[in-house]
């Protein structure tokens, strides 16, 4: 069987410049909107006119808000969302199921599950320790998921829904024996909470999802192959099994440090890639740079109608993305079951 022709540079090119276009705009706009609004003159002359960026050079409150504050937040919520779309891009093809994604296989469960243990017990308090745990719960969800579901995707699924659901227990426990002082802020960042990030959390996210990209992307045609069929791919010299552990373990990585920080947000993973697919095709070599460009700008997106939406108060970014997400997926469920 013939590999299909990939998709040609300058397409490539093309579409990464225009979705830089996309999340350029959302980032700006992301930079303006919030309890404080600040003009586009004044966010524009802020990068552009003010030297250094920082809480030193600032001359206003808006200023030292949107350097101390929002970019910050804006910076995170746009890693994060890259992170999480991409790792769904990855676990989608390997399980060829467009249902597939980090919160339904219960990866994101698993990582926010070893983080509130390492908060629980105090081993936040060590290097990585947070991460660390956070990436060890996502490999064991990994084992427990294929140790019930084998290969069939569906019952991968179906099983990732079960090993979700016990974590879910896991963390309620966790969440029932905390002090009163901690089960607010615990449970807010268990739905999405992007307003935490400090500059460690950003550079070891950055840092994770560079990582993360580069073993993806550089798998692309192996992963191109796999979405053919596996029997297709070894024919054509592809380790079938040694990629897949390489890139669930990958896309683990990414997902764990990701919600490390960021608490469980769902459904990213599931709707960026799949509409990513629609728009674009299926090549991993354009796929793989448009659903984190694009991943990048939904979550910021979402994040900012978080902000906006409700005077006064503010809404976890895991609310926004399950409202949205939700209907997405129960049309993608009727349309791929056929009813």
């Amino acid at each position: 069987m013939k590999e299909k022709a990939p998709v040609s540079r300058k397409k490539i090119l093309q579409v990464t410049a225009l979705l830089v276009s996309i999340y350029g705009i959302v980032f700006i706009v992301s930079l303006c909107l919030g309890p404080t609004r600040i003009s586009l003159l004044k966010t524009l002359g802020s990068f552009f006119f003010s030297g250094t960026p920082g809480p030193a050079v600032s001359d206003s409150p808006e200023t030292a808000i949107l350097f101390s504050i929002r970019l910050p937040r804006v910076l995170f919520a746009s890693l994060v969302g890259a992170s999480l779309s991409l790792a769904g891009a990855a676990f989608q093809t390997l399980l060829r199921n467009p249902l597939a994604d980090p919160y339904i296989l219960g990866i994101s469960g698993g990582s926010a599950t070893g983080a509130i243990i390492a908060i629980a017990t105090g081993l936040s308090a060590l290097p990585f320790g947070v991460p660390a745990l956070a990436f060890l719960g996502a490999v064991v969800t990994i084992f427990l998921v294929f140790a019930i579901g084998r290969t069939d995707s569906n019952v991968l699924l179906l099983a990732g829904v079960i090993v979700n659901a016990f974590f879910s227990a896991v963390i309620l426990f966790f969440l029932s024996i905390s002090r009163s002082a901690d089960l607010h802020s615990m449970a807010f960042w268990l739905m999405g909470d992007l307003g935490l990030a400090t500059n460690r959390e950003l550079l070891l996210v950055c840092l994770s999802l560079a990582a993360g990209f580069v073993i993806l992307y550089y798998h692309a045609r192996p992963l191109n192959l796999l979405a053919t069929g596996e029997e297709t791919a070894i024919h054509l010299g592809v380790s079938v099994e040694k990629t897949k552990v390489l890139l669930f373990l990958a896309g683990s990585l990414i997902t764990a440090v990701a919600v490390s920080f960021s608490g469980i947000i769902g459904f990213v993973g599931l709707v960026i890639p799949h509409m990513m697919r629609l728009v674009f095709g299926a090549d991993h070599r354009l796929l793989f740079p448009a659903t984190a460009l694009f991943g990048a700008a939904y979550l910021m997106a979402a994040d900012t109608a978080a902000r906006v939406l409700v005077p006064s108060t503010e809404l976890p970014v895991g609310v926004i993305t399950a409202l949205c997400g939700a209907p997405y997926f129960i049309w993608l469920l009727r349309r791929k079951g056929g009813v």
